[in-house]
């Protein structure tokens, strides 16, 4: 709609708001702003869709702070996020909008924190409510939080709500809303759940779409690099000291993970923190101040701070384990390159996950530059650029003359001269970050086999690769799986990436240790070894997907059977299943061999034919397997 706006002057805000967009910078809106901002101010329902990084905070808190009463000390607008992080994120960007409005009270609720301190913040008023859903409906139901002079619901990244399990929260706090109150929603996807919400309590929206615009991934620089020569965490280290970055995020998919990286970052000089859910809330918003502040450069952290963390100092996002959908890498690259910024991402894939980065180029409408990892000598040669500015930046410290003296006792107690001298210290103040190496960098045999590899393939050789399944359908075929049936099923919305995605996440185990999973309305089943650490198996009954909890229960004899639908671009595989390459299809697991039965022989595989075509199985099928004796 307004194409014409360029400015922020041509809108009809305030003068405090404006002064407050002048100072931080900001004189154009971005396209979502420049949309939403006249539909907003006129009190008409919405629907925008767009994406992270767009600038849609501003573009309906800056209507919203227009509108303020600020006689008035009871809530008069409720502001619903996803996550906690979010919910701070917004409502810190509020305040900063409104810096020129005296008196302006906003204020944050979540889970994690004191209900008591919230609900005492309440008393004292608050002219906006930002929280999250769980949060709001509970103060709503203790009486503390009153909507009689609310003219404003507003429910950022909409989709991620509902997906997360809050769709029952939110449409209780939804009819509890005055009937005059305007109602905005944003989402960066229009899934069902998202438009059962609107067309039940919105009226009549204006409809403002720019999710082709992401300006996000336009301004990062997107890179990935094939998992060869040596492990991921060496990786890092040697990307984390080639690459120019300021601030980092280190993105990985398990608690676990956060906590191990970290440590090991940390033991080798670099000043890094891990961020995941199970940390207090405390220690969370600390660690994140923390690196707004300098004291920390790297946060290695799972997908629970994905939404919501804008710290200017992040130049680069990496992306250490690939994410299992491309909405969650748009969002894990979106903690970079925003609001004009630029910034840059970097993704570790594995062999067998290359179909999902091509479908992350696809969806995204980019295409990522393959780059080889820096080798030894490069690395050392970083590191010893990186000592001579430092010494550079000392050399001219008036302090240094008092150590002068201590050159000279030093060398006498170790009977050394002053250059060797010089050389043990520096080996001790390098630590495990040495400034060169011995003996030969596995990287380049890694890219030497690289090359050979292609070459074979170019005449058609295969055999390499064909061993390299065999030896996996081998490694698989030696688990003893067992059946689980899980309390959620279609009916929660639950889908098979969400099955995977708590598995692999919560309990930490690896691809290759979940079996077939089988979708039913109330309930799914899923096989997973029999021979499981104790700590995974207590984790498992604590198991939630979903905001519920699976109350997950051995069985016997269960169906693991379920038609898939063959694909378009399913045409010319094989028969059977993909399994998991990389996660295009939430990572479903199906392709498993089962073991042997309990006389000793191999289960026979048998596929169930699609009936789709005579009633025979044609090429591409992508049934599941039934197994009998």
């Amino acid at each position: 709609m307004q194409e014409s706006v360029t400015q922020f002057s041509q809108l009809e805000l305030a003068t405090p708001l404006l002064t407050a967009l002048d100072s931080m910078g900001f004189t154009a809106p971005t396209p979502i702003q420049a949309a939403a901002i006249p539909q907003l101010l006129t009190g008409v329902d919405a629907l925008g869709k767009a994406q992270t990084g767009t600038g849609k905070t501003a573009a309906f808190s800056l209507p919203l702070l227009n509108k303020l009463d600020l006689r008035q000390n009871k809530p008069q607008a409720i502001v619903m996020a996803p996550t906690r992080e979010l919910a701070i994120q917004v409502a810190a960007e509020m305040k900063t909008l409104g810096q020129n409005i005296q008196g302006l009270k906003v204020l944050e609720i979540y889970g994690g924190a004191s209900i008591v301190d919230q609900m005492r913040a309440l008393r004292n008023g608050a002219h906006i409510i930002v929280g999250t859903p769980g949060r709001v409906k509970d103060l709503l139901t203790r009486d503390r939080l009153h909507l009689d002079e609310v003219h404003t619901f507003i429910l950022d990244e909409a989709d991620e709500m509902l997906k997360m399990g809050f769709v029952d929260d939110v449409t209780w706090i939804m009819e509890q809303a005055p009937e005059t109150a305007q109602r905005v929603l944003f989402s960066a996807t229009m899934p069902p759940m998202v438009k059962e919400i609107v067309d039940r309590f919105l009226r009549e929206p204006a409809r403002i779409d720019v999710a082709g615009e992401n300006r996000t991934v336009a301004k990062v620089e997107q890179q990935f690099w094939v998992v060869k020569g040596v492990e991921k965490d060496e990786a890092m280290i040697r990307l984390l000291e080639t690459e120019e970055t300021d601030a980092s995020i280190v993105f990985v998919r398990t608690r676990q993970d956060t906590e191990r990286l970290a440590d090991w970052l940390c033991a080798r000089g670099f000043k890094a923190a891990a961020l995941h859910g199970d940390i207090p809330q405390s220690l969370r918003e600390r660690t994140v101040d923390h690196i707004k502040r300098g004291v920390i450069d790297i946060l290695v952290a799972t997908d629970v701070v994905a939404r919501g963390l804008d710290v200017p100092r992040i130049t680069h996002v990496f992306n250490y384990d690939i994410p299992f959908d491309v909405e969650s890498y748009i969002h894990r690259i979106g903690r970079t390159g925003r609001a004009g910024r630029q910034g840059k991402a970097i993704l570790l894939v594995r062999t067998n996950q290359i179909r999902m980065l091509r479908t992350i180029e696809r969806v995204t409408r980019t295409n990522m530059q393959e780059i080889q990892l820096p080798l030894r000598d490069q690395v050392a040669e970083a590191r010893l650029n990186r000592l001579a500015a430092e010494l550079i930046e000392k050399k001219d410290d008036e302090r240094l003359e008092a150590y002068l003296g201590l050159v000279a006792k030093l060398q006498e107690s170790v009977e050394v001269d002053a250059v060797t001298l010089a050389a043990i210290l520096l080996k001790g103040q390098q630590g495990q970050r040495p400034l060169f190496y011995s003996g030969p960098d596995p990287m380049i045999a890694a890219l030497e086999r690289d090359k050979g590899r292609r070459r074979r393939d170019d005449r058609g050789e295969r055999g390499e690769r064909g061993d390299r399944r065999d030896r996996g359908e081998r490694r698989q075929a030696n688990i003893d799986w067992e059946t689980y049936k899980l309390q959620v099923g279609r009916e929660q919305g639950v889908q098979v990436k969400d099955i995977v995605g708590a598995i692999a996440n919560e309990l930490g185990l690896d691809k290759h240790c979940i079996g077939a999973i089988k979708l039913a309305p109330a309930h799914t089943f899923v096989q997973l070894p029999k021979e499981m650490p104790k700590e995974v198996a207590s984790q498992l009954r604590k198991l939630r997907i979903r905001q519920q909890d699976v109350n997950a229960q051995v069985v016997e004899d269960a169906p693991m059977r379920e038609f898939r639908p063959r694909r378009n671009d399913d045409r010319g595989e094989r028969g059977g299943f993909r399994g998991d390459r990389g996660g295009e299809r939430g990572g479903f697991r199906g392709d498993r061999d089962r073991g042997s039965n309990h006389d000793g022989r191999r289960p026979q595989r048998r596929f169930e034919r699609n009936r789709g075509e005579g009633g025979q199985g044609g090429q591409g099928h992508r049934g599941k397997p039934r197994f009998e004796n």
